[in-house]
């Protein structure tokens, strides 16, 4: 019973993995084509993944109040099955909404932390704002299908834009 209620759970994921829908739109400012996975949920915060010519943008936007984080704010990354951390520092400007920025090169090779975003499960990411305060994101087992099946989907997408 309790495999039936999670694959029931999983198939939203494994559909929209198959599909690979993303958003395609075009940026305001640079008038470039940009792909998004859209907000998804997580506990304690939301994630979108943005890709255009030049990067690929995880953006975690932290719920809660005074979360400030500046370029020397970190996260650790910890991934299944691991004992090692990944430390990603903010891709992003000064801000105290919360918002966490993983900024990654586009191009046709990607660094191993994005890649294992896409072929790992990720256990928890601890963000570290600027008042050294720790706010620990915990994915469940859907979110963490849901957070590798966007990614491998942005990575695969993502290439062509490099065309344009």
């Amino acid at each position: 019973m309790k495999y039936l209620l999670f694959a029931f759970l999983m198939l939203p994921v494994l559909i929209q993995a198959q599909d690979c829908k993303l958003i395609r739109d075009k940026d305001v400012y640079t008038k470039e084509l940009k792909l998004s996975s859209g907000f998804i949920q997580l506990d304690g915060a939301s994630l979108t993944i943005d890709a255009t010519k030049p990067e690929i943008d995880m953006l975690f936007s932290i719920e809660g109040n005074d979360k400030c984080y500046t370029d020397a704010s970190t996260a650790n990354i910890f991934f299944e099955g691991t004992k090692m951390k990944f430390t990603q520092r903010n891709g992003g400007t000064m801000n105290c909404e919360g918002l966490f920025h993983f900024i990654f090169r586009n191009g046709n090779t990607y660094p191993v932390v994005l890649q294992k975003f896409a072929t790992l499960k990720i256990e928890k990411i601890v963000f570290i704002g600027n008042d050294k305060k720790e706010t620990t994101v915990t994915l469940t087992p859907p979110q963490q299908q849901m957070v590798m099946a966007l990614t491998a989907c942005v990575l695969k997408e993502a290439p062509s834009l490099l065309a344009q």
